[in-house]
């Protein structure tokens, strides 16, 4: 793969985006006109962002936002005091003349009138809360996925979104994916009939997961690490990543992982919210101490007789039709298979009629990278999101696009909590006639840190 700093300063992913946008699509299906696609890497003025949470994917995303044009990183911050040189030097690498500053409280970049955009890559339990104060603050916002810890935080980033009147964009690369985009076109328009199943699914072969407690080391503000969560104590082996397998923090693999095909499958199926979900699984392989699943299953169904399934199998990492994460759509007259930037189509008998591939020399997305899995779409991505800050426009997944893909996965997981099937209501994908699963709808908070619109 090509490194990084090479990929987002060549001229030829902008000129196939530019081409696809408008040749193949009108122009319009990744967000962007070639006239509004011009302001892109023609306008004179600077978009600053502040980059919060650099551990891993914050890294590797620094780079790729500061190699954009009349784009700098204002500032890179993190809790943990040892990743602030390594993605200041990312930075750089990128080509950016004046170093980004280094900091630890993310509200003094908030305080910034100069700093116009935030982009947030924390673990899951600060990303709506941190989406509503940088909103509040003025700042758009590029928010990684999951939008949310519970379905009721991302009810309050749309609606901070909207108060505030500022540009939210979840990291569903996909959705600015245009060989993609052209295949979910095609899907709308009936190439393969009605479609009424998509099958999605992540696999991995992940270790066991051990804790213990221990002092808190010195680079860490454990304290603002834990920000809007219930306070508890440090324990070693849960920072940086391990927080996703526990409630408190983090959401599981079908938030980690499942959001990304989920939102594809959602996005071509043409659904919003589903009408009952379903959910097995658990800690099937290792004894060890993960609190959510290596092994799930999650069914949605949708109004119009259409289902959604998402398979995650966290520590056996056997791949299905040759690739470790996908989506297969399956209509009345054949299927479309995709994962990243390119589609298939095959007829009913399973015969391939159809193969376009990504116009990206590397289409595969590395599903065990967790800092940059497709340097291509991260660039895609943030492309839109400067373009509708550019062009005050809605991005390719909105914050409410990525809610209603989000709490999909988030209805499964509650399914799968409190051990049965969840009826619910399509117009806005609340639980209905369940107090155990409303429960889960939401979260306590640390007293002073709840979030608010």
């Amino acid at each position: 793969m090509e490194k990084r700093r090479d990929f987002i300063k060549k001229a030829g992913i902008a000129t196939a985006a530019l081409t696809v946008g408008t040749k193949l699509f009108g122009g319009s299906a990744m967000g962007f006109s070639a006239k509004s696609y011009n302001r892109i890497v023609g306008a004179n003025e600077t978009i600053r962002v502040g980059v919060i949470g650099v551990n891993g994917r914050g890294d590797g995303m620094a780079g790729v936002i500061a190699g954009q044009k009349n784009t700098d990183i204002s500032y890179i911050c993190d809790v943990d005091s040892r990743t602030i040189p390594k993605a200041i030097k990312t930075v750089m690498n990128a080509k950016q003349e004046t170093a980004p500053r280094a900091e630890k409280d993310f509200r003094k970049v908030l305080a910034d009138k100069d700093t116009d955009a935030i982009y947030i890559a924390t673990p899951d339990h600060w990303h709506s809360p941190m989406t509503i104060l940088s909103c509040a603050a003025g700042k758009h916002v590029y928010v990684e996925k999951p939008l949310s810890h519970n379905p009721h935080e991302g009810e309050m980033a749309i609606a901070a979104a909207r108060k505030y009147k500022r540009v939210v964009q979840m990291g569903a690369q996909r959705r600015s994916a245009p060989v993609l985009a052209q295949g979910i076109k095609e899907l709308h328009e009936g190439v393969i009939g009605r479609v009424y199943l998509a099958k999605t699914w992540y696999t991995n072969a992940r270790q066991p997961t051990f804790v213990k407690a221990g002092p808190v080391p010195s680079w860490l503000d454990y304290e603002l690490w834990q920000g809007p969560a219930p306070r508890m104590p440090y324990k070693e082996g849960l920072i940086h990543y391990n927080w996703h397998w526990f409630w408190h923090w983090g959401t599981g693999e079908a938030l980690n992982n499942a959001t990304h095909e989920v939102d594809v499958a959602r996005w071509g199926l043409g659904v919003d919210f589903p009408t009952r979900v379903s959910s097995i699984g658990g800690r099937y392989n290792y004894k060890d101490d993960w609190e959510t699943p290596d092994t799930q299953i999650t069914t949605l169904e949708y109004p119009g007789g259409v289902a959604l399934t998402w398979e995650g199998r966290s520590a056996n990492g056997r791949k299905v039709e040759g690739l470790d994460r996908g989506i297969i759509f399956y209509g009345e007259k054949g299927s479309l298979d995709t994962g990243g930037d390119s589609y298939k189509i095959y007829d009913l008998q399973g015969k391939l009629i159809k193969d376009v591939k990504s116009l990206m020399k590397e289409d595969a997305i590395d599903g065990r990278n967790t800092s940059s899995p497709s340097v291509g779409l991260d660039t895609y991505h943030v492309m839109d999101f400067l373009d509708a800050i550019r062009n005050d426009r809605k991005p390719n997944c909105d914050v409410e696009i990525g809610h209603k893909s989000v709490v999909a996965m988030q209805l499964g997981n509650i399914s799968l909590r409190v051990g049965r099937d969840l009826k619910i209501d399509p117009k806005n994908g609340h639980i209905i006639d369940d107090k155990d699963a409303q429960k889960l709808w939401s979260r306590s908070y640390e007293k002073g840190w709840e979030p608010k619109v």
